[in-house]
């Protein structure tokens, strides 16, 4: 996830390069607001056409057991440095809760075994990294349609944000802390999961345990680990340096839809 090549540098290298990837002058280019404004309208574009060429509620590919990777890598925070997440896992998660908060007219503070009554769902899907890697993996959660059912959406809803326990970089206003955002649309999308299962046990802690976001049709950096918080918005502006998400901030794109 830690890979310098976003799309959207891809993109300004384009630009710079006319025709040619070349990366001299890239980071200069997407610091430029009218490069910027431009490559953050080819990527409503992108969105748009993949959304209408792939269909709003199209599945991703799922695969077999033969098919599960031998060895599927753990990417970004193996484990978050904070006392409060190493003295919930000395307690097997038993005190952690997810909140459900924002834009609903239900608050929810959910334990594992409260999100584990829900119909679960399980699926073997590839993960994609911006990276250039990819594995085969199980997993085996709520979906996240079901969660947000029950807390039901007020009026104006338009995003779902995702609040972690890890923290990339130290800052003194907390804009280290990893997050992520989805709209609405892909929330609801059937294979979104609140996964709390991977490969036939518990997710590990270097997957993300006890809970992280699988959002099947994007790039493995939109699937947050470490869930804490989810956070119903309108808007998520206010947010880090709005744009979405901790890498968004920092000039990958929004969408990264596969």
């Amino acid at each position: 996830m830690k890979s310098q090549l976003s799309r959207r540098r891809l993109l300004a290298g384009l630009l710079a390069g006319g025709g040619g990837v070349l990366l001299t002058g890239c980071d200069r280019l997407v610091q430029d607001d009218a490069v910027n404004a431009w490559l953050s309208h080819i990527e409503k574009l992108t969105m748009g056409s993949q959304r209408l060429l792939l269909g709003r509620q199209r599945l991703a590919r799922e695969y077999g057991e033969a098919d599960l990777s031998p060895v599927f890598r753990a990417n970004g925070t193996q484990m978050p440095d904070s006392e409060d997440y190493a003295r919930m896992l000395d307690r097997g998660f038993a005190d952690w809760r997810l909140q459900v908060d924002g834009l609903v007219r239900h608050p929810l503070s959910l334990s594992l075994s409260d999100l584990k009554r829900f119909p679960p769902r399980t699926q073997i899907t590839r993960h994609d990294c911006v990276e250039g890697w990819s594995a085969i993996g199980k997993w085996r959660g709520v979906p996240l349609g079901q969660v947000l059912d029950v807390a039901g959406l007020k009026p104006g809803a338009r995003y779902v944000v995702f609040h972690c326990a890890d923290e990339l970089e130290r800052t003194l206003d907390g804009s280290g802390r990893y997050y992520e955002s989805i709209d609405l649309l892909d929330a609801y999308h059937p294979q979104t999961l609140l996964a709390y299962g991977m490969n036939g046990g518990d997710l590990p802690v270097a997957h993300g345990a006890p809970l992280r976001l699988r959002v099947e049709r994007q790039l493995g950096y939109k699937h947050a680990k470490y869930l804490m918080r989810i956070e119903v918005v309108a808007a998520f502006g206010g947010m880090g340096s709005g744009k979405g998400g901790y890498w968004e901030d920092r000039g990958y794109e929004w969408y990264a839809g596969i």
